[in-house]
């Protein structure tokens, strides 16, 4: 091992949480080997086998709900309350790939020619590299554990350097379930590129699992390409929510209340841009700019709603954007009260006549800033939606179903929730268009992004 050592902080106070090796290229190869030397022995594992492991797993995180959602928060920042939500969410993808393990994938018919019979089967694809970001420590590792186990692969994980701690407690409770030695090999690190780097150099790493930022993955996408190395990328959003002159209003807010600011919007699915009708724009905005004033930020262990960001560069990024917005003339119509705390707090924000093409409806914010558009007709309000290079997740509340449903037909976005505030399902395809990456995870297709087709022509004359 490299002998360095990094610290992870708590960004709500500022106070150092644990020291964690800083790992380095030997090291990351040396992953590799262990996870390369248990592959032929996991693959060969019966599906039953594998699945039960993956049920004790899920098992295990329930059983440990409350201490992983303390240490979620202790390291990232966000509420026990999201962080709770986020510790069930990430064990399902333990259960639902633990039955997904065992429902054989394949096909079996005669050729149209005659004379062969045609045998399509599935086959792990080797050793997978996964690479996770701080936003939803467990969640993201599960989502690409899950699959990558349950097809007889084994992996390397980078975790986020923010926060690895979540990533090491999975890691001990997949161990605890019965998984092998090897088979998951952890490696933090502050040198993300070398690292990674490193693995898709190695011909030993065939599949490279990355969600985060569209920049990086541009680049992870050109060093895969060096080897033709399986890649699944899910990257940067720009969600549009949009409130129909016919909505819900009351079921509007709700559901930009957590497509917002569920974890203080540092979420890749968070709704950045809010596209309101102008017949309701001024109520809806009223009632929430209400809500958003009542919200308590602060510390998660103090019982806040809306911790912090996750660094200093992140809050003076958002800052700079949300002051820029101001100068062009936005307005701020509703803001949360900050703590007397030192970390990185940004107030929960809405902002009224904002420009459509202002920076603060048009970059990912990864902040709790909700900027109101008006809009009048579709074409106006489709022009809006699909004007962004990202095509991940959208939002549109109608009370007409079937006009809703017309309209998330025209979105370009992977995912649409309608009438609701979230998008994400351990049984759904998640995933996303244009910049927002390749591939689904989750659903069945999460299972076959680790898997390589196979096809047996077999002699029938």
């Amino acid at each position: 091992m490299s002998g360095k050592t990094f610290v992870v902080e708590n960004p709500a106070t500022l106070e150092p949480i644990q020291e964690v090796a800083d790992l380095g290229v030997s090291d990351a190869i040396s992953a590799v080997d262990a996870a390369h030397a248990a592959f032929p022995e996991w693959a060969s594992t019966a599906p039953r086998r594998r699945s039960d492991v993956l049920r004790k797993a899920f098992e295990l995180m329930l059983r440990d709900r409350d201490r992983l959602a303390t240490l979620i928060s202790r390291e990232n920042g966000k509420s026990i309350a999201d962080a709770t939500a986020e510790v069930t969410y990430a064990a399902e993808f333990f259960r639902w790939f633990s039955e997904e393990a065992v429902r054989p994938g394949g096909d079996y018919g005669e050729s149209p020619a005659g004379g062969t019979r045609t045998i399509v089967t599935h086959r792990p694809v080797g050793v997978a590299a996964l690479v996770t970001p701080w936003n939803f420590p467990a969640a993201m590792a599960t989502r690409k554990i899950g699959p990558a186990l349950a097809a007889g692969c084994t992996a390397v994980l980078k975790p986020a350097e923010e926060t690895p701690l979540t990533a090491f407690a999975v890691g001990e409770l997949l161990l605890e379930a019965g998984l092998p030695e090897g088979a998951l090999q952890i490696v933090p690190t502050t040198d993300a590129p070398s690292v990674v780097g490193a693995w898709l150099d190695d011909a030993r790493v065939r599949k490279i699992s990355f969600t985060g930022s569209t920049g990086v993955g541009r680049q992870l996408l050109k060093q895969a390409a060096e080897r033709v190395v399986n890649a699944s990328m899910e990257l940067g959003g720009n969600a549009p929510f949009v409130v129909a002159e016919d909505a819900d209003l009351d079921a509007a807010v709700a559901g930009a209340m957590i497509a917002k600011f569920r974890n203080g919007g540092q979420a890749c699915t968070a709704a950045n841009r809010l596209y309101v009708h102008a017949s309701v724009a001024r109520e809806f905005s009223d009632r929430l700019g209400a809500a958003i004033e009542k919200l308590v930020v602060g510390s998660a262990l103090d019982g806040a709603e809306i911790g912090p960001l996750i660094t200093a560069r992140a809050l003076q990024r958002t800052t700079a954007t949300l002051e820029q917005a101001i100068d062009a003339g936005a307005r701020v119509a509703a803001q949360a009260q900050l703590p007397d705390l030192p970390g990185h707090f940004l107030a929960p924000t809405l902002l009224t006549d904002v420009d459509p093409g202002a920076a603060v409806v048009n970059d990912e914010l990864f902040a709790p800033i909700a900027p109101v558009v008006t809009w009048e007709d579709d074409e106006q309000l489709l022009g809006y939606v699909n004007s962004s290079e990202y095509g991940l997740a959208a939002y549109v509340f109608s009370g007409d179903l079937k006009r809703a449903i017309s309209l998330a037909e025209r979105f370009d976005a992977g995912m649409v929730g309608v009438n609701r505030g979230l998008v994400s399902d351990p049984a759904a395809p998640f995933g996303g268009v244009k910049q927002s990456g390749l591939g689904r995870e989750g659903a069945r297709e999460g299972l076959l992004a680790f898997t390589e087709t196979q096809y047996l022509s077999v002699d029938w004359s």
